[in-house]
């Protein structure tokens, strides 16, 4: 019997995550250290995204505003945990005990899984907001979602921001935030990180969706 699309993308992306898993569990046989424990732990905020929007798109349809906004808040908070998982290739290097090229499967493997799952959550997002208030709010919301999403990677790769310090630290946060655009100290300017994450992260999401759709009529 063939499976729904739904199906066919939850096992296709399992198959990823256990994959990962796999590698990251004989990373940590072959050395244990903070980086395998690390890799774990953002594969596992990775998903939330996904949790989100599939929250959402279900309150859209039923026409639960309050939900569906709470379900968007939450979505949008922790969406750059997929995507962030592309800069933990700055761990590439030489490690006692792990192979170079074991590395840079791992960090492939765990960068492409957070990509698969943070695309797949904003197709969850377009989808839902296109067929209920039509496609040019459905490309703004991602468009400016992917860009935030640029300046939530600067956030979490450089100031060590997690997502829930919006709601533990907001303050703090949002002064750390505005000082950062004023003097950004020994870090880099927000605004080259943010633009080459965000724009880099549209045209992929482009990309995604015009295969997709090629895939879909034939």
């Amino acid at each position: 019997m063939r499976l729904s699309l739904e199906k066919q993308r939850f096992t296709a992306v399992a198959l990823l995550l256990l994959w990962c898993i796999v590698l990251i569990t004989y990373r940590i046989h072959l050395a244990y250290d903070w980086l395998a424990v690390g890799l774990l732990w953002n594969l596992f905020l990775a998903t939330l995204p996904l949790l989100w929007s599939s929250a959402f798109r279900s309150a859209v349809e039923r026409n639960r505003t309050i939900q569906a906004g709470l379900f968007f808040f939450l979505g949008l908070l922790f969406f750059p945990n997929a995507p962030y998982l592309l800069t933990d290739l700055i761990h590439l290097g030489p490690r006692p005990y792990v192979p170079l090229w074991y590395l840079m499967a791992m960090l492939l493997s765990c960068a492409g899984a957070g990509t698969l799952l943070g695309y797949l959550s904003l197709i969850s997002v377009h989808t839902a907001i296109e067929q209920k208030w039509g496609k040019s709010t459905g490309w703004a919301v991602v468009t400016s979602s992917l860009m935030l999403c640029g300046f939530g990677i600067y956030l979490g790769r450089f100031l060590r921001v997690n997502s829930w310090d919006a709601f533990i630290h907001p303050l703090r946060l949002m002064k750390s935030m505005a000082g950062q655009f004023i003097d950004a100290g020994p870090h880099p300017h927000p605004l080259p990180v943010t633009l080459v994450f965000g724009i880099g992260l549209i045209i992929g999401y482009i990309g995604v969706r015009v295969l997709a759709t090629v895939t879909s009529t034939k």
